[in-house]
Formats: structure tokens, sequence, C-alpha cells
């Protein structure tokens, strides 16, 4: 049999044109960096460290940025740069670890220091220039560093200095490389946006050419190209990402369209004649739902460790798809919903950051046997891109900014074993929940809002009688990435409406709790 090929790297990756490579050395904020660049409408793609400058040469970008990082540049297995990248005449732009090589590499000197600085520090400018045009004489930054440029050689002039940190930007004489010591992509720093725009603007020469309805055409045409009279499968799930692609493809392709809902009986309230709705009568897709929620209840019976659960329903789901999809005939492809995070985070871009910090699997885990060439059309974007994309493509905008929803289901909000009866209580508490979060106005302002079911009971008292019932906690939480989060401070009123809904509406409950834990420590989802 065949087995599934290299992806099809569908996307409008601009060669030559408007590109900035972040350079990855570790940094917990290297995707931010990136997101803040796209944000000013310029093209960025996060790399290797070890990057040649060959290789750069190649990629022709029209800036580069050098992230931040764990290590200190003077430890002898601390990632380096190949130095030939700063002679290229590339305007490069180091943060925090990577001002220090950058400034080490050319004849400055980097040491500990005791004055270590983590968080805000005001910071006075001493030398606008190009990168701080048109800023006060002092402003708020944000620090996080034990290590710091000690001193620089002659082709070094220092920009901007704190208390304890006497280089806290420079630029260099005579190449264009600049460097800040502190870190402008966080929202602590209240003008970091700004110096981006001005190096990306005044220094790179950009002029802002990257927006959604480019990519789309762009995109859409390489689809058509690639496919040709082929057949591809798309896999939803009600999602935001799957929902985009499917819309993109259909914009591409029509009815060489064919789509796929596994209905496992662990989604949102309403979410399949939701989906059947949006892909048959608005994009009049080749829609195929299997009622597989049998399959995946009796799987799931007696189980409740949390990894457990998603083991089954990975498996579950593998055979519905992959028997569904036997049956779709003439299709070759393969479409899904990947994004760029999962691309760095697997480590699968070409010139991307080598770590594998998770595995990035294919629709499910879906077997190669099947022989699907894999068309990623999202693969370059950011979660707000897709959501922008959505909105050029006409999605309707409550599936567009609808909040994030597990793989799994509602089966790891559904703590201990999954039922059909813990299913309909935890499903019923869920929709009020989202329902009074959008009376409201609150749905576009916070990350994630949702019910979760406990394994455990509590007296309570109803009319004349005592009750011992389940007991729901309501997760509401604020994120601009999800890689950190913080609960919504959501007011008491909303709050006790929402819990007096759910109680009086929802048979089997007699208590409600907040949950006012951010991530990290605790994650978003329960499990």
């Amino acid at each position: 049999m065949t087995t599934v090929t290299e992806k099809t790297d569908v996307s409008a990756r601009p060669v030559g044109s408007e590109r900035i490579l972040v350079f990855d050395f570790g940094s917990q904020y290297a995707q931010l960096i990136a997101r803040r660049v796209r944000e000013q409408h310029v093209y960025c793609e996060i790399v290797r460290h070890d990057l040649s400058a060959d290789r750069v040469r190649e990629l022709a970008p029209k800036g580069i940025i050098l992230s931040g990082g764990p290590s200190s540049v003077y430890s002898g297995d601390a990632p380096r740069l190949d130095a030939d990248i700063l002679r290229l005449g590339i305007p490069v732009l180091g943060i925090c670890y990577g001002m220090q090589l950058a400034c080490e590499a050319l004849g400055g000197k980097v040491a500990n220091t005791p004055s270590r600085e983590y968080g805000r520090a005001h910071c006075r400018i001493t030398s606008p220039g190009d990168l701080f045009a048109d800023f006060p004489e002092q402003t708020e930054v944000w620090m996080s560093h034990g290590d710091q440029v000690q001193s620089i050689s002659d082709q070094f002039v220092a920009l901007a200095q704190t208390d304890s940190c006497p280089v806290a930007a420079v630029k260099h004489r005579e190449l264009p490389i600049y460097g800040l010591q502190f870190h402008p992509e966080v929202t602590h720093t209240p003008l970091g946006n700004r110096i981006l725009k001005n190096f990306l603007r005044s220094v790179c020469q950009t002029r802002g050419l990257w927006n959604m309805g480019g990519f789309a055409e762009e995109t859409i045409e390489q689809i058509r190209q690639k496919v040709g009279k082929g057949r591809v499968i798309c896999g939803l799930s009600g999602g935001v990402d799957s929902s985009v692609v499917a819309a993109l493809l259909y914009r591409a392709i029509g009815d060489q369209l064919s789509c796929i809902l596994v209905d496992n009986g662990l989604l949102r309230e309403g979410e399949e004649e939701s989906v059947r709705s949006e892909f048959t009568e608005h994009f009049k897709t080749d829609l195929h739902v299997v009622p597989a929620a049998e399959q995946f209840l009796s799987a799931l019976a007696g189980v409740s460790e949390p990894q457990e659960k998603r083991r089954r329903i990975g498996r579950v789901f593998i055979e519905c798809f992959t028997e569904k999809a036997k049956e779709i005939q003439g299709a070759h492809f393969l479409a899904q919903g990947t994004l760029y995070p999962d691309v760095i985070e697997s480590g699968a871009a070409a010139d991307g950051p080598a770590a594998t910090i998770k595995l990035h699997h294919n629709v499910g885990g879906l077997p190669d046997e099947l022989g699907f060439e894999l068309i990623e059309p999202l693969r370059d974007l950011f979660k707000d891109e897709v959501r922008n994309l959505g909105m050029e493509l006409g999605l309707p905008e409550e599936l567009v900014w609808r909040h994030p929803f597990p793989g799994p289901g509602l089966a790891v909000r559904c703590l201990g074993e999954v039922t059909s009866e813990r299913l309909t209580i935890l499903r019923k508490a869920d929709a009020i929940v989202v329902e009074e979060i959008k009376a409201a106005d609150l749905y576009r302002s916070t990350a994630q809002a949702f019910a979760v079911l406990l394994p455990v009971q509590s007296v309570g008292v109803m009319g004349d009688g005592r009750t011992y019932d389940d007991a729901i906690a309501v997760r509401c939480v604020d994120s601009e990435d999800f890689m950190t989060a913080d609960w919504s401070h959501l007011p008491p009123q909303l709050l006790s409406k929402i819990s007096n809904r759910i109680i009086n509406e929802v048979a089997g409950v007699n208590r409600v709790v907040y949950d006012i834990s951010s991530k990290p420590p605790a994650t978003i989802e329960w499990e």
C-alpha cells in the first residue's frame, strides 16, 4: 500500500519579498515576536538559530530578529550564530540574549552582573535615532536578564540605559545592527510595538504587504494547481481551524471537496446541527456525518484516567474516519488545519527550530496506509490570523470567534467516568455558561468559557428536600496566546445568574463553583 507523502506546502510564503526571520535561541517569546511582526502586516518566520549565512542569503529576508534565550553567551554550550550573517548587510535586531550575542561577536564583552533585572524598569533614551524615533525621554520596559553587555566595542554606540543596565540598547556605527536588552514584544513594554514598527519600517524598509486577502487569493490558486481535478477530504470538528480550511478549499475547488464529521457524542450543544447547516446550505459541500456516539461511549465505559480517555477516543476516531474515507471515491488529498505553532513545536518546518516540543500528528493520527497527500493551507498562520481569514472567506462571526474546544471534546471536561447521563448534564450546563457570557457581551473579550462536571457530589437543599447531587465548575479565562492565561474577573451579578440558571435548569446539579486559577500553575482545561 502507498504511504502518506511529504506535506504539500500550500501557503503564501513570500520568497524574496517582505520576509522577516526570527532566529530562535530558546526564548519563550519567540512565537510572540513573530506575531508582533505580523501585526505590522509583515510576513515573519521562526528559524533555527544555527541557520547558515548562505541559507539566509538564499531566503533574502528584509530583516532578522535574534530572540532572547536562557543561555549565557560565554558558556561553552551556548547556542551560537553564524557571525557572517551580521556582515550580510541585512538589518538585525537582537533582543536580550540576541543583543548580547551580536555585541560579543563584534568585539563587546558580556558578563553576569549582581544587578539583575526582572520585571518593569524605567529606561532613559540617550540617542533616539531610527529605533526610538518620536519617543519620550523615559519609557517603561520589561527586563528579564541576569547577564548584560558590560562593555561595547568602538563599533557600537549606546542608545538607552536603566539604573542598573548602562547599555540597554545599542546600534552599530556602520552596519544596520541594533540591540535591545529588554523585551519589546511583551505587553509589559507599552511602546514595544512602536519600536518594532520603527525597525520594520525605517530600518528594514518594509511596506506592510502581508494581509489575509492576499493570502487567501494566493493560497486558493496554489490549491487549484496542486489538486487539479482530484478530490480532497477534510475532517470537520466544528472548530474554527477545520471550518476555515473547509471554506478555503470550497472556494478553491468547489464540489471536489468532501467533508467528514465524526459525531462522537462528545460535541457541544447544537454543534452537529450547526456544522450540517453551514457546510450543506451555505457552502453546499459533500458532507458525510458519521454517527458514532455509541462506539465512543462504549470505548470510554469505566475509564476515568485522562490520558486513557484520549487514547481510546483517538483510536475510535481513526476507525470511524478511515472507514468513511474509504467510501469516498477518487480522494487523493487529505486537508487538515495545522497551524504555525504546531509546525514550530513539532520541528516540522524546514528551517524551523530543531527541538521537538510536541508530536504533531495527521488528523487524529490517521494511518499512513490510507495513502493521502496532505494539504495544510493554514500551516503558516497563527490563530488570530486564521480568524481574520475566516472573516475574509465569509464565515459567520459566531463560527469564526467560537472559543477553542479540546480534541477529545466534552470527555475531558467530564471528570471521572463518561456516561450519556453525565454528558447530558455537562452539555446543558456548558450551554448556559456560554449563553450568559454572550448575553453579557463578554464572549469576544474572553478566550475560553465553559463548564466542567466534577466527580463529586455534595449535600444541598431544594424546596423542603435534601439533595446529594453533582457540582459544576465554571472556567473562564483571558489569554492572548493560550500559553499563559488569567482567570476572567467576571461581574458577581453574572456569576450569580449563571449559578442560578444551572442549579434551576439542570437536573442533578445543586452546586456551582468558579475556578480562579491562572495558567501557570494550572492548565486551562481540567484534564
